[in-house]
């Protein structure tokens, strides 16, 4: 009888152990990520040989096969896309400054306020927002991936520069050109 309650407090304490050191292991803190949708609201591509200006209410009013312009807002029959992955080192605009509030449940960089939108004729853009919640100076990477209809037209590796300790910056991230149509951005950090 004796050797089963000791047995018993050992089992006991080995679990009281256990549970302890399951209790102190660091937490993880999640990675910040922002999706975004296009915020121009009527999307207009230009001709280059005709000069007409084709929007979501004029495409497909042809009889005849459908022309680049119209599949580029059929998200169904869009099929091109951007080959690999398109690397880019952005300019950073230092904004303001922010607490120091790292640790277990605040990462080191968030992201976010981002808004998609086209310049017309060239590309299409995200303005992005990063703050370093860390005392330290770090160099990011993030990923963007810009969608139409959940496929993937482009993706992008985004090598930030050196953030300083507790500071906000503005960036702008590119994506493809706007003849290849796009009506999400999803942003994420990969590191740190």
């Amino acid at each position: 009888m004796r050797g089963l309650r000791l047995g018993t407090f050992g089992f006991m304490g080995g679990l009281a152990a256990l549970t302890m050191m399951a209790a102190a292991a660091p937490a993880q803190t999640p990675r910040s990520s922002i999706d975004m949708q296009s915020s121009q609201p009527v999307p207009e591509f230009k001709d280059p040989k005709t000069g007409q200006i084709w929007t979501p209410l004029n495409v497909g009013q042809q009889s005849g096969p459908p022309t680049p312009q119209d599949l580029a807002f059929d998200p169904l029959s869009q099929a091109v896309y951007v080959k690999g992955v398109v690397t880019q080192k952005p300019s950073i605009v230092p904004l303001s400054s922010v607490p120091i509030t790292a640790g277990p449940t605040v990462p080191i960089v968030n992201i976010g306020d981002a808004t998609l939108s086209a310049i017309p004729g060239k590309r299409w853009q995200v303005v992005l927002y990063l703050q370093n919640n860390s005392a330290s100076t770090v160099v990011p990477l993030l990923t963007c991936r810009f969608t139409n209809s959940s496929r993937l037209v482009e993706e992008t590796h985004v090598l930030v520069p050196a953030v300083g300790a507790g500071l906000r910056v503005g960036m702008i991230i590119y994506g493809p050109k706007t003849d290849l149509f796009v009506d999400r951005a999803n942003c994420g950090v990969k590191s740190p």
